[in-house]
């Protein structure tokens, strides 16, 4: 009888991990043998995750609260998949879909069944992946056209900004001196200058 063990992941450090935690608290895997990973996403580098595949012997189970925290898309988690049943030749459970269960079917029917199952799932974890970063992209473009700011707030002007202002643009001064004066570069002083303009004239 192999050792049980269980993998959390959230995608950033501020995401809470208790949902997925509670989970494995309720089939009673061991808290030493579970193992989570705070991490990005984008950079999707799992230390944790790493430690585990090297722990993990054959005739081990491996408890997961959902099909993607296996993988960040479609091949991933079916490679990830792949190594753990194959190669590593252990069990593996997702919670959220009890047909995803390698203990159960061990014939070739049973198996056949989970791959097909395991595929299905591992797209739509991908496709929902896709859908909210649209969603995402479509709200951001309509909260600007609200005249929402993103990023960070620009720094205020410099109390000498106009007078500076005002003698570059009588030639007084180069635009080198004039973002001298205001501690800016000058590509940052051409930007500013602009939207100063433009505030001028409404």
């Amino acid at each position: 009888m192999g050792k049980a063990y269980g993998y959390v992941r959230v995608s950033t450090r501020e995401q809470n991990e208790d949902r997925q935690m509670i989970a494995l608290d309720r089939i009673e895997v061991s808290r030493e043998n579970i193992y989570m990973d705070k991490q990005s996403g984008k950079d999707f580098e799992r230390p944790r995750y790493r430690n585990l595949l090297r722990k993990l012997e054959e005739g081990d189970l491996l408890y997961v609260k959902s099909i993607d925290r296996l993988g960040r898309n479609y091949e991933e988690i079916l490679e990830q998949w792949r190594i753990l049943t194959k190669d590593k030749k252990v069990d593996i459970v997702v919670l959220d879909m009890p047909l995803l269960d390698t203990r159960r079917g061990k014939d070739l029917m049973g198996t056949f069944l989970s791959d097909i199952v395991l595929q299905v799932l591992s797209f739509v974890a991908e496709n929902e992946r896709g859908n909210i970063r649209q969603r995402q992209k479509e709200g951001i473009e309509a909260a600007k056209q609200r005249g929402v700011q993103f990023g960070r707030p620009p720094k205020p002007l410099p109390e000498n900004f106009g007078r500076v202002y005002k003698r570059w643009m009588r030639q007084e001064i180069t635009v080198t001196q004039a973002a001298e004066m205001c501690r800016m570069s000058v590509p940052t002083f051409y930007r500013r200058a602009e939207k100063y303009e433009k505030q001028k004239s409404t």
